[in-house]
């Protein structure tokens, strides 16, 4: 939807106003101060977030190295933020749901012939393990990316093991048509330089034991298939049970109930690691907004509504939860949901959700729900009224906004990357390195507080508080 001329010249001016010089909106309290985003955005600074993600990096210290869901860990991260919010006015709740938990046990490939070498790989969340001693079988692999029964016929994949490339559909949709067509592994190569670490969604049906490797070993494999039978072992060992675990919830006790401006992140981290840009860097610049925005002192039109997502590494579960529960109302009471999902990223994009596909990169399943082209016009607006160069951010479906776009509640945000790689044309904007993952450490042991980039969350922090409280003041600049 796009906005009327005079809509737009009227949005625009805002948005420059306030990024430039600041609004000032009638109070709703005798102690209510006029209002700019500058002060919000002094408030909400590295250093505040910073105290937060040592927070987060120490309770992850303290339990075992890990902050995911269904863990001790998880509940120490949710009681720092339940604790940081009653000291800030707020009243908590927390939103309990079931979900898979996955922990790995062990991840061997290996291969047998023609040589003998071991592979870096990194088992799929919720991916069942391969049989004891694992599988020993020759490579097949599909005629295409391995999404469809057709990209499957003539594919003597029975017992085998199957070789597929990241692409086009889910992880999940892969193992499940290798699968049934026999293979008993299945093994997806990046399709671009990087690790490769991925989720079979929150219990998965009809899948195979599944891991990912590099681009650079997949090709080589594939390549080697070339020139004869290629005899690997797999063997993939994990716990998959069923637990508990849940959202923390809390809005500003000021504002109209009726026009609700949600920020939301995902405070679980994946069990191999402490989760720090992914997501306390979320976690911590969202705690940061909620403090400093519930101080009389800032008059609010519209609710502000926080949440920190559970079980969001298993596959959204914690924010498909909280959507699915609400009634018709309630979705409408909602401008607009904000997501900030890796705000840290040491080889940083300043990235911003591509609602309107200018970018011409979305997936053709992406849904954009009305009211989303208009914030993300909101951040781009934002940022170009500071002179910040920006990106354009792949509307994947791999983040928390994706259960609110389906339920046609719009949603926006920013995002600093996570495995996907530079451009040299992104380069020129905001430094780094072409060629390398924004997140060269997404979901590893390695992702802890020395890989937050503090330039990033400087910048996006900024972006966090000002669309907080500009939103909350106006809420119709999202229609």
């Amino acid at each position: 939807m796009k906005l009327s001329r005079t809509r737009a010249a009227t949005f625009t001016a805002a948005i420059t106003a306030v990024a430039t010089a600041g609004i000032t909106v009638g109070a709703t309290t005798a102690s209510a101060e006029p209002m700019d985003s500058e002060k919000i955005r002094r408030e909400v600074s590295p250093t505040k977030v910073f105290d937060h993600l040592r927070a987060f990096q120490r309770i992850a210290d303290q339990n075992g190295g890990t902050r995911a869901s269904g863990t001790p860990g998880y509940e120490a991260s949710a009681r720092y933020v339940e604790r940081q919010l009653r000291d800030a006015g707020y009243t908590t709740e927390r939103q309990y749901f079931p979900f898979t938990y996955t922990e790995i046990l062990g991840e061997t490939v290996r291969e047998n012939s023609p040589t003998a070498r071991d592979f870096d790989n990194h088992v799929m969340t919720a991916s069942p393990s391969t049989p004891e001693g694992g599988v020993t079988a020759d490579l097949v692999r599909p005629a295409n990316l391995g999404c469809t029964a057709d990209d499957w016929a003539g594919v003597a994949a029975a017992g085998k093991i199957a070789i597929v490339q990241r692409g086009t559909c889910a992880f999940a949709v892969k193992s499940q048509q290798a699968k049934t067509a026999g293979a008993a592994a299945v093994i997806i190569y990046n399709n671009a330089i990087g690790e490769l670490n991925g989720t079979l969604g929150d219990n998965p049906q009809g899948v195979a034991p599944t891991t990912g490797i590099t681009q650079a070993d997949g090709q080589a494999l594939v390549a080697e298939m070339a020139n004869g039978p290629v005899n690997l072992t797999v063997d993939l060992r994990t716990l998959v049970e069923q637990r508990e675990t849940f959202n923390v919830i809390a809005e500003t006790k000021r504002g109209s109930s009726d026009d609700v401006v949600m920020l939301g992140s995902h405070l679980d981290s994946v069990v191999g690691g402490a989760g720090i840009n992914d997501n306390a860097s979320g976690s911590s610049t969202i705690l940061a907004v909620a403090q400093a925005i519930n101080s009389p002192k800032y008059a609010l039109k519209g609710k502000v509504r926080f949440a920190w997502w559970g079980a969001e590494e298993t596959g959204l579960v914690g924010s498909t939860h909280y959507v699915a529960g609400l009634t018709q109302a309630q979705k409408d009471a909602i401008r607009t949901y904000l997501n900030f999902d890796m705000l840290g990223s040491p080889n940083f994009q300043i990235g911003v959700y591509d609602a309107n596909n200018s970018g011409k990169a979305n997936p053709a399943d992406a849904k954009i729900s009305p009211g989303s082209v208009e914030t993300e016009k909101f951040f781009t607006d934002y940022f170009d009224g500071i002179g910040q160069p920006w990106s354009d951010a792949v509307v994947s479906g791999r983040s928390d906004y994706k259960a609110f776009a389906d339920n046609g509640i719009a949603f926006g945000g920013v995002f600093s990357g996570g495995d996907g790689i530079k451009t040299a044309e992104q380069v020129t904007k905001f430094g780094g390195t072409a060629g390398v993952a924004y997140d060269p450490n997404y979901h590893t042991e390695r992702d802890d507080i020395s890989n937050v980039n503090r330039t990033s969350i400087d910048i996006m922090s900024d972006a966090v508080a000002h669309a907080a409280l500009t939103l909350a003041q106006d809420p119709t600049l999202v229609p």
